[in-house]
């Protein structure tokens, strides 16, 4: 049995699969418009998405959880505590006599835990010298850029109560 075999110096695949390399580079008008058309088309399904997601968002239902009673630590001394989900640490400062603040512990740089710097009245990431304010958890320094998420608490009696946690990006 014998295989027909082309007289031609070329291979048979560039006659199967035949690509014009002078040609390549160049894109039609039907090519071009129909590229357009199609990303248009793409644009404005993911912005449908994006406005059908916004009408059906509903906050999430946060807990009421009491962290820790007002007089269990003394000024300038610290908690920390699972809010609003195990595994999900928060740090509790007592900045004053009759104030408290509380944040996620997880720093917005890479998610290292941060800590109170009592000293210098700040909170720090030890992974990458990040520093937040302690008085509304913005950034003073380092590579973090968004603050940290505050949790919101009440006072009822002489418990402090986690309420939700706001400025979460995430």
């Amino acid at each position: 049995m014998k295989l027909f075999r082309r007289p031609s110096s070329a291979p048979l695949w560039q006659d199967e699969f035949s690509v014009f390399t002078a040609g390549e580079r160049y894109v039609n008008r039907r090519q071009f418009t129909k590229f357009l058309t199609l990303t248009s088309l793409a644009m404005f399904v993911g912005n449908l998405w994006i406005l059908a997601r916004s009408w059906f968002y509903r906050a999430p239902a946060y807990p009421r959880r009491v962290v820790a009673r007002a007089d269990e630590l003394a000024v300038g001394g610290t908690r920390i505590f699972d809010y609003p989900a195990a595994g999900m640490s928060c740090i509790l400062v007592r900045t004053a006599t009759d104030s408290w603040v509380a944040y996620s512990q997880k720093c917005t740089h890479l998610s290292c835990a941060v800590y109170y710097a009592k000293e210098q009245d700040r909170l720090e990431c030890p992974c990458h010298q990040g520093f937040f304010s302690i008085a509304d958890g913005a950034v003073l320094q380092g590579p973090p850029r968004r603050p940290l998420p505050r949790v919101r608490l009440e006072r009822l009696g002489g418990e402090l109560i986690a309420v939700r946690m706001e400025g979460e990006g995430a």
